[in-house]
C-alpha cells in the first residue's frame, strides 16, 4: 500500500530562529485530521502534546505504527490558562464536526464550537501562547454566487449552525490579535483521504466506502452542486506551513485551504470514485434540497503561505482509499461502524449513557 504520510523535516535554522514555534498543543489530536497531524508535527521536529475528549477512540480503522503525541484526555471546554502555559502555539481542531451532527442541537453546538473555542483562544493568549491556528471551513461561504469562485474577502453566507460558529470564532478571535498573539484562520475545503481515525461521513470517503462495500453509488441529487475538496495530508501541510511561516505572513490572516483545480461538481467526485472502483454503478437523482453550492479561490494561500502546495487530487485520493480498503479487507460492518460517522457515534455514547445531554462523559469507579 502506498505510504500515507509525507514528511518535510524542519531545518535547524528554523529551530534557532528567535520566537520560533517549538512546543504545540494540538486539540482534537485523536480525530480524523489530528491523528494524521500529530505524527506529521512530531516528524517535523515539534514537541507536541495532544488534547482530546475521546469520543471517537473506538474508530481506529488501521494501524500505521506512527508515533503520536502524549495525550491529555480532556474536553476542550475544561482547558484552563494553567493547562496552556509553556506552549508556543495551539492548533485547534476539536469541535463538533459536520452539519448533520451540529444541526441535532444548535445550542450545544454554539456552546462547544463557538464559546469554548473563543474561550480557548483567550486562555491561550493569557498563558503567553504566541500563535493560535484555527481550523475553520469553506462552508462559511454557504450558497455561493453561481459558478464564480469566492475568495477570503467575499461576504460569508453560512447556512448551518456548524458554519455559523466558524464565522463567529473567526470574528471574535481575530479581535484578540496583537503584537504577542498571532491567530491564523484556515478555511479548509471538504476533507478526504485515509486517516487511522477514519471518517465515512464526508463525501469522497463515503462514496468510496459505498463503492467498495455495495458496488453502487445512488446519488439523490443531480450532481451539479460545486464543492471544494482537499486531502487530509494537504490540510496538515497547510498547518505545518502556517507554523513555519514568518509572523508577518500569517498574523490575523484567513486562508482558504485547497487548490483551484480541486473545485469539483459532486458528479465529478462520484465519477472519480467510479474510476478507482471498477464495476461500481453510479446513478443520479434530481434535487435533494441541499442548496449549498460554492466554488472557492485558493489564490491567496498559493501565493501567500510559503511552502504550501496541494499534492493530492480526488482521483489520487480515491485510488488511495481503494488500496487501503483492499489492504485491510474493509467490510460493510466496518464501513457502517458508528465511530466512523460522527453523528452515529455520539448517538451511541448518549444512548448507552456514557455521555450526558451536554456531551460530557459520565464517570464511574468500577474498582
Amino acid at each position: 500500500m502506498e505510504s500515507l504520510v509525507t514528511v518535510e523535516p524542519i531545518g535547524e535554522a528554523l529551530k534557532r530562529t528567535e520566537g520560533a514555534v517549538t512546543r504545540i498543543l494540538l486539540t482534537g489530536s485523536e480525530g480524523y485530521i489530528g491523528s494524521v497531524l500529530g505524527h506529521r508535527l512530531i516528524s517535523n521536529g515539534y514537541q507536541v502534546v495532544g488534547a482530546d475528549t475521546g469520543y471517537y477512540r473506538a474508530g481506529w480503522l488501521y494501524n500505521d505504527a506512527k508515533d503520536r503525541p502524549a495525550l491529555l484526555s480532556r474536553d476542550v471546554r475544561t482547558l484552563t490558562v494553567a493547562d496552556l502555559e509553556g506552549f508556543d502555539a495551539v492548533v485547534h481542531l476539536a469541535e463538533l464536526s459536520n452539519d448533520p451532527l451540529c444541526a441535532q442541537d444548535p445550542d450545544l453546538t454554539f456552546t462547544i464550537n463557538h464559546k469554548a473555542s473563543v474561550a480557548l483562544a483567550r486562555n491561550a493568549k493569557a498563558a503567553g501562547v504566541k500563535r493560535f491556528v484555527y481550523a475553520s471551513s469553506c462552508s462559511v461561504y454557504g450558497a455561493g454566487a453561481g459558478d464564480d469562485a469566492v475568495d477570503e474577502g467575499a461576504p460569508t453566507n453560512p447556512q448551518t449552525p456548524y458554519a455559523k460558529c466558524k464565522v463567529l470564532v473567526e470574528e471574535e478571535v481575530s479581535k484578540l490579535a496583537d503584537a504577542g498573539f498571532c491567530p491564523t484562520f484556515l478555511r479548509n475545503a471538504t476533507a478526504f483521504g485515509a486517516s487511522p481515525a477514519m471518517r465515512f461521513d464526508i463525501v469522497l470517503n463515503n462514496l468510496s466506502g459505498l463503492a467498495w462495500t455495495t458496488g453502487r453509488i445512488a446519488m439523490i441529487s443531480d450532481g451539479s452542486p460545486w464543492r471544494p475538496l482537499v486531502h487530509v495530508q494537504d490540510i496538515c501541510g497547510a498547518i505545518v506551513a502556517t507554523l513555519r511561516a514568518p509572523r508577518s505572513a500569517v498574523a490575523g490572516e484567513i486562508f482558504n485551504v485547497g487548490s483551484d483545480a480541486q473545485n469539483y461538481r459532486i458528479r465529478e467526485i462520484a465519477e472519480a470514485v467510479g474510476e478507482a472502483f471498477p464495476g461500481c454503478e453510479i446513478t443520479f437523482g434530481r434535487n435533494d434540497g441541499d442548496n449549498r453550492s460554492y466554488r472557492v479561490s485558493f489564490a491567496k494561500i498559493t501565493r501567500g503561505l510559503p511552502g504550501f502546495r496541494c499534492a493530492w487530487d480526488v482521483r489520487r485520493g480515491a485510488f488511495q482509499l481503494h488500496d487501503l480498503f483492499e489492504y485491510i479487507g474493509l467490510t460493510e460492518q466496518g464501513f457502517k461502524a458508528p465511530p466512523h460517522t460522527r453523528l452515529e457515534q455520539l448517538k451511541l455514547l448518549t444512548t448507552t449513557r456514557q455521555l450526558d445531554s451536554s456531551l460530557r462523559w459520565r464517570t464511574h469507579d468500577f474498582s
